[in-house]
């Protein structure tokens, strides 16, 4: 007997889904890796919990009252001159108004628990990491030890880590499901996002702002690991990663992925889709934000993410000393 296609494909979208909660990365909140994904957790089901006090009954009572009061049905009992129950509508008014009020006050304990630039209570001080968002891929700039990383950020587990954000590009969104939640970044303004892992682990972080035909691309994983491994990290950063120079980090900032940067600017012997830099500038994440400050446009040459952004600095230099000169030929 011959199966349908129609099973075939049921069948296989089975597996896919089955096989797809194998992979050794985490990136869902509903297993939280971290304080701040569980009370994440928590909350969701307590305002499910919640809703489903008014949820719940109509599930149940429509298809008991359809039945019981089918067509058919000769022992139902027909009231046509009813009209009003203070009883019932005491229930239908009362328990939605209990249930707001109830929300409420735990969405405002919770807004307040859960806000981004509240730190994490620990005896151990933070580790500071400053996050750069481009076209398609995220910098991981750690300002204490003088590196920085693209397609990877590790951090010590059972260790807060105080993050400092931006965009050199387009808005964009960072998440990393597993031990924290989405918090926007834009060009020229800087926000504040705290994570802590309770343990080593993997956990996949990506830009969930549509940002063009890399968008898919731009993930990364969040590494959580021992002391001494992060130790042995920026060790390996410091004596393998590239040079971030003024004229790397222009390239840099072009258009590419993860992958495409490892294979243009980073070496076999780093991870696959993963970067490494050294002595980086101690006020490159503040110059960042400071481009968009100067009062003037930024020239379209020079914006990362634009289509006529140039990333080679001699072509850029180029381009700056002819654009006055066409310049001049319209003049009225």
């Amino acid at each position: 007997m011959m199966l349908s296609r129609t099973s075939v494909v049921m069948f296989l979208l089975g597996a896919v889904l089955l096989l797809s909660g194998c992979s050794d990365v985490n990136d869902s909140f509903l297993d939280p890796k971290g304080p701040i994904a569980a009370a994440q957790k928590s909350h969701l089901i307590k305002v499910t919990l919640l809703s489903m006090i008014a949820a719940g009954p109509v599930f149940i009572l429509v298809p008991l009252m359809l039945w019981r009061y089918r067509y058919r049905n000769k022992n139902a009992r027909y009231t046509p001159d009813w009209e009003f129950s203070t009883l019932l509508d005491s229930v239908m008014w009362g328990v939605p108004l209990a249930i707001i009020v109830v929300l409420s006050a735990q969405l405002w304990h919770n807004t307040k628990m859960l806000d981004p630039y509240r730190p994490i209570q620990s005896a151990r001080p933070p580790l500071e990491v400053q996050v750069v968002g481009m076209d398609w891929k995220w910098l991981f700039i750690y300002p204490q030890y003088g590196v920085a990383s693209v397609g990877e950020m590790a951090f010590p587990a059972d260790r807060p880590v105080s993050m400092v954000l931006t965009s050199d590009t387009v808005m964009q969104s960072f998440l990393v499901s597993s031990v924290v939640g989405q918090i926007y970044v834009m060009p020229g303004m800087q926000t504040r996002l705290h994570i802590k892992a309770d343990a080593p682990g993997v956990f996949e972080g990506e830009n969930t702002q549509f940002n063009g035909i890399g968008f898919a691309e731009q993930k990364f994983n969040a590494v959580a690991m021992t002391d001494r491994d992060f130790d042995t990290w920026v060790n390996t950063l410091r004596t393998a990663g590239v040079s971030l120079s003024a004229s790397v980090y222009r390239r840099l900032a072009g258009r590419s992925t993860p992958a495409q940067v490892r294979q243009t600017l980073g070496s076999q012997a780093m991870p696959e889709r993963v970067t490494y830099f050294k002595d980086v500038p101690s006020d490159l994440f503040s110059s960042i934000i400071a481009r968009y400050h100067t009062g003037l446009p930024i020239p379209l040459t020079e914006q990362p993410g634009g289509i006529m952004y140039i990333d080679n600095p001699t072509a850029a230099r180029a381009s700056t000393a002819v654009a006055p000169a066409s310049h001049e030929g319209h003049s009225p």
